[in-house]
């Protein structure tokens, strides 16, 4: 049976090196839960404390209403699915679903029951006689994903599943890992490094740097309303001009630096006025008019379904080190 996953205050160590310095989440039951953020943010090293690879050196992790931090992984009904597949190249596609159920004793009738069925669920009951070394990298994948769910474990946990297809079969895979985890309606947490596929498959998403969750929220939440510059800019590309924020009668206004204004209808309540912000401008919503920001463009890059603008601006306008692109759609 799926089930909530909760982490309270949760520090992992290497040594003297702190990896997680004080992460607490709550995960719903059935959700698919994405952790995102880039290298080494620590993302992968949450997943192994809540599979219980890795140690938990303070707060802790709990299944429902049970602590799990000292429960070996082998004793938390999990399924994992990792980027190398994992699966046996000497045992057809069968024999690889099957194994879990096997080391769990169940009886061959019920056995067969639940690979034909997760089988036909993940659509490779095709395949079923093949060996691995006659299967694509899609189809591999469908396999190692059978195995963990056929277990019917409490949590589905995935590291990087698609990170080794290419570019067309990780979104046709990214689709069909969303439509099995819902079919299954299994606690899924997923870790990427892919903003797009993190996007594309998440119910909600935790946005990592460093060891600290920087934002959780749903995709569009995420997209639309980034908490700070990282999640700004690691979401997709931001555009970051300085500015300041005006109140009048006639409502809340940013300034740029060169005088433009725009009406804001959205800001929280506790804004300042005459506070200095940082504006965040998605490549989609620029546009061109008569009057705005002036600007120089630098460069075009065609990319099919649109073009990339690079487009240089007055120094004092800018975030340093901000990347300053417009993209039109043709």
């Amino acid at each position: 049976m799926s089930v909530s996953i909760s982490a309270q205050k949760v520090v992992k160590k290497y040594a003297e090196f702190t990896v997680i310095p004080d992460l607490s989440l709550e995960i719903k039951n059935g959700e698919f839960f994405t952790l995102l953020g880039p290298s080494g943010c620590g993302k992968t090293t949450l997943l192994r404390m809540i599979a219980g690879f890795n140690t938990i050196e303070g707060g802790e992790i709990k299944f429902g209403d049970q602590v799990i931090n000292d429960i070996p992984a082998y004793k938390r009904n999990i399924g994992m699915v990792f980027q190398s597949y994992a699966i046996f190249p000497h045992l057809t596609v069968r024999q690889n679903v099957e194994y879990g159920l096997k080391l769990r004793k169940i009886n061959k009738v019920e056995m067969k029951e639940k690979v034909d069925e997760i089988l036909k669920v993940v659509k490779i009951e095709d395949y079923q006689d093949r060996l691995p070394e006659r299967l694509s990298g899609g189809q591999q994948q469908r396999v190692a994903l059978a195995r963990a769910i056929v277990i019917h474990p409490s949590v589905l946990l995935m590291d990087e599943p698609l990170s080794n297809l290419d570019a067309k079969l990780r979104v046709e895979m990214r689709s069909a890992i969303r439509e099995v985890q819902k079919e299954v309606g299994i606690t899924t947490v997923y870790v990427t490094h892919d903003q797009e596929e993190a996007l594309a498959v998440s119910d909600r998403i935790a946005v990592m740097k460093e060891g600290v969750i920087q934002q959780v929220g749903t995709p569009h939440n995420i997209y639309t309303r980034p908490a700070n510059t990282f999640v700004a800019t690691f979401i997709g590309h931001s555009n970051l001009f300085k500015g300041v924020l005006t109140t009048t009668k006639e409502g809340s206004f940013v300034k740029f630096k060169n005088g433009y204004e725009i009406k804001m209808d959205t800001l929280v309540e506790d804004t300042r006025d005459k506070a200095n912000v940082i504006i965040a401008i998605r490549p989609e919503e620029f546009s061109i008019a008569d009057e705005g920001i002036k600007a120089k463009v630098k460069s075009k890059t065609f990319l099919g379904k649109y073009i990339e603008y690079e487009l240089e601006f007055d120094e004092d306008m800018i975030v340093e080190g901000s990347h300053l692109l417009s993209i039109l759609k043709m």
